[in-house]
């Protein structure tokens, strides 16, 4: 298009060297540690495709069936995705820097910011479903972008396919889309919403939609249910966390820039037509403090203020003498060091506890699920073996379901159940089964499930080899016994959180 000419030219050469060192590290480092545990839930998921499970729509668990398939059931296998999902996401924030007006420097600091800040670093590792959302937030945050600078209403369809895509993945997008939309409705250029375009953009959003959509109101929108359990239960921590979280999941040395982003197109008048994106994250912020949503949740909108506000932040830097620039280079040195301490797994398993688990707990739910299989197929051999044709394995949650669906075939067990989230669509087990229950964790007294599953007596407690602090680290084995069939218990047993 013409506007592009007065663009500089997209530094393909130096961000493209980011990107392949950003490619080398994290293959280097996809295999160390294991699965996490919600990596093993969407290995589940994408065994059984759907158009939506219980707590996410259906693009990462695809992504995880495709990226199995193709490399391997392993963790290296699976995290090839979330590694070209990071690379992408880096290029695209560059290119968000050029729409600024930002030249070949500006452009290298951008992708270099992005590649080795704490969030993009830990999603880019280990596939989760924001692995996906931060790509598809930075593609609509430009793809708008364009179309406030050029005014092009064509830009309309961009905006309106990624948003499409990023309700199959998340339906966190759509406070992003909010967000901007307050802020043309205050600051314009209001120029773009007056075109047919918005329309067609609309609906390609709403086509891509559909299905997802279609698939939560046929299944009673459990995704708001479990949204409202997490407002419900850790509202109030989130909230407290919320300000301080935000200075923290990128990395405290980029906290001056993202905020010479929100303050920029008010300095300005040449980049009047980039306060939308100002104004988008405040309003994010706040709908999320009103929900009691989880503090990094707004973090992929603040990649695109780190693009807007690295040039005058450059500048800052260039004016200042040796000392500034000293300083500032150890800081962001230091800066880079925790980030990568933090989001990678760079130190042995055992130096896991502790400060590292404290800022990120992550890492410590890759660890042990091996071992852990390993300790179910011992509790596993107490059931006597006329009865182990009729005995179930009851799970407290996907995480430890899905590890035995990876792990457990090895160590000859059958098929294990969970009615956590969606492995309560996938159970539950065949009333037939009416012997021994080996029970994975504890029921809570005067809950339905105590009056469901009774008699339990502990026969083996879990540890990982590390003794790292995870979930699952003390867990109690038991064997109980049910008490109605499995068909009438189930409804009882499901849960959420």
């Amino acid at each position: 298009m013409g506007a592009d000419r007065d663009l500089p030219r997209f530094a393909a050469l130096p961000v493209g060297a980011v990107v392949a060192v950003q490619a080398v590290v994290l293959t280097a480092l996809s295999g160390r540690y294991g699965f996490h545990r919600d990596e093993l839930y969407f290995v589940a998921a994408g065994r059984r495709p759907d158009w939506g499970y219980v707590d996410n729509p259906p693009i990462t668990p695809w992504l995880a069936r495709a990226s199995t398939a193709v490399f391997g059931e392993t963790p290296a296998g699976l995290r090839v995705v979330a590694t070209l999902l990071g690379m992408a996401t880096v290029v695209v924030v560059a290119l968000i820097a050029r729409e600024f007006g930002g030249g070949r420097g500006v452009q290298l600091f951008t992708a270099i910011a992005t590649a080795l800040s704490a969030y993009v670093l830990v999603v880019s590792h280990m596939l989760a479903t924001n692995s996906a959302d931060v790509l598809l937030w930075s593609l609509i945050a430009l793809s708008g972008l364009r179309l406030l600078r050029t005014g092009d209403g064509r830009w309309w369809l961009a905006v309106g396919a990624a948003t499409g895509l990023g309700l199959a993945n998340k339906w966190l997008v759509l406070l992003l889309v909010s967000g901007l939309g307050v802020g043309v409705a205050v600051a314009g250029p209001r120029r773009v919403l007056r075109t047919w375009w918005l329309a067609a953009g609309a609906g390609i959003a709403l086509v891509l939609a559909a299905p997802v959509v279609f698939w939560q109101a046929a299944h009673g929108w459990p995704m708001l249910t479990v949204a409202g359990g997490i407002s419900e239960d850790d509202g109030a921590e989130n909230r407290i966390l919320f300000v301080p979280m935000q200075l923290l999941l990128l990395s405290p040395v980029l906290v001056p820039v993202w905020i010479a982003g929100l303050v920029r197109p008010w300095r300005e008048p040449g980049l009047r037509w980039a306060r939308p994106l100002a104004i988008a994250y405040p309003v994010v912020c706040v709908e999320l403090l009103v929900l009691g949503g989880k503090p990094y949740y707004p973090v992929p909108l603040l990649l695109p203020l780190v693009a807007l506000g690295a040039e005058p932040v450059l500048r800052w830097l260039g004016r200042g003498g040796a000392p500034r620039r000293v300083l500032t280079g150890v800081a962001a040195a230091v800066c880079a060091v925790v980030s990568v301490l933090v989001g990678l797994p760079v130190v042995p398993v055992s130096a896991l506890n502790g400060a590292l688990l404290a800022m990120n707990k992550e890492p410590g739910e890759q660890v042990g699920w091996p071992e852990f299989a390993g300790t179910v197929a011992g509790a596993w051999a107490r059931i006597p073996a006329a009865e182990r044709d009729t005995a179930v394995i009851f799970t407290g949650n996907y995480g430890e379901a899905g590890a035995l669906d990876r792990y457990g075939p090895e160590h000859g067990l059958p098929p294990a159940y969970s009615a956590h989230m969606s492995y309560a669509d996938w159970g539950p087990p065949p009333d037939r089964l009416v012997g021994p229950v080996l029970l994975v964790g504890r029921i809570d007294r005067g809950s339905p499930a105590s009056r469901l599953i009774t008699g339990c007596r502990t026969v083996a407690k879990h540890h990982n080899a590390e003794g790292v602090d995870n979930d699952e680290e003390g867990v109690v084995l038991s064997l109980c016994t049910l008490t109605r069939p499995w068909s009438e218990a189930w409804p009882r047993l499901r849960h959420y959180y």
